[in-house]
């Protein structure tokens, strides 16, 4: 009797779990909530960034669902309202928010046409988990990086949040978090590349949670000539749980003439295209002993 007693004492006294370690938070109301989308309004748009903006009622859904063309977001609410934005696919873009709370998951959806040219390389990574960094670096190729077959991971051009500047003209986006730059949340961090040269790209992420935060689910969404027939899309999703972990995402290898080869380690056999470095295995291990990934931010 005093072990049941015991029991239901310990659990009416134990702190409630943080629900952001139960996986997405939803909102507290009981009433179906209404999204509204202020942005995109539909129609066409020459604009090569594509504001996602609108509102949701319950103001406790924090996050929302976005989805672009497929690609899946968490993106924060501020007061019930949100808004960033995002690279524009060259044709339909069709954007999709979800909301949900304790009476279920509410809707809406907006489709804008983009007269912009396709862009070629585009990366977005997001994780499921608010307080924690997952940094997006992007390894790009440079006129040193390979050696005939010897991929030279040293001499790539790092791209990431402490040095944005891409030698090659890529565009590297912080992760902006209602006007802060410097916040660990969901994401997205985005890189895109306009005109990337022919070369091996690396795309990694660094992990640095906060607080209680143990773990994560980062997920990689990454097209390659989006709007094109050439178009490939990898979305790839990996657990995060050591501090400081770098952790490769995928190879990208832009072969030119609107070729590309995407290869994800661990889940991809080997590459056998002549244009791949044989070394991918010890470059990995360079870079993952080398400390150049720093810390989050």
């Amino acid at each position: 009797m005093l072990s049941v007693i015991l029991a239901v004492l310990l659990s009416q006294t134990a702190p409630a779990a943080n629900p952001r370690q139960q996986g997405v938070p939803i909102g507290k109301g009981k009433t179906l909530p209404t999204v509204r989308l202020t942005a995109p309004s539909g129609g066409w748009t020459v604009d090569r960034m594509m504001l996602v903006e609108g509102t949701v009622s319950d103001t406790t859904i924090d996050p929302i669902v976005v989805s672009i063309n497929g690609d899946r977001y968490l993106m924060r609410t501020y007061g019930g309202r949100f808004s960033r934005k995002f690279p524009a696919a060259s044709g339909k873009n069709i954007v999709t928010v979800m909301a949900t709370n304790q009476a279920g998951t509410a809707r809406t959806q907006a489709t804008s046409y983009a007269q912009i040219p396709p862009v070629p390389f585009k990366v977005v990574l997001t994780s499921d988990t608010d307080g924690v960094y997952t940094d997006l670096h992007v390894y790009e190729p440079t006129d040193a990086s390979e050696a005939g077959d010897q991929l030279q991971v040293g001499e790539m051009a790092h791209v990431y949040w402490a040095d944005t500047a891409s030698p090659s003209g890529g565009t590297f986006f912080l992760n902006e978090q209602g006007g802060d730059f410097d916040q660990p949340a969901y994401g997205p961090y985005l890189y895109i590349h306009r005109a990337p040269p022919k070369g091996v790209y690396l795309v990694a992420t660094n992990y640095w949670p906060s607080g209680d935060k143990a773990h994560t689910v980062a997920t990689l969404n990454l097209a390659l000539f989006e709007g094109t027939p050439n178009e490939v899309r990898r979305m790839v999703r990996i657990p995060l749980a050591t501090p400081g972990t770098t952790r490769v995402l995928a190879w990208v290898n832009v072969l030119g003439d609107g070729q590309a080869e995407v290869y994800v380690p661990a889940q991809d056999p080997k590459p056998k295209h002549p244009d791949w470095p044989k070394n991918l295995a010890e470059a990995l291990k360079e870079l993952q002993t080398s400390g150049d990934s720093g810390e989050g931010g």
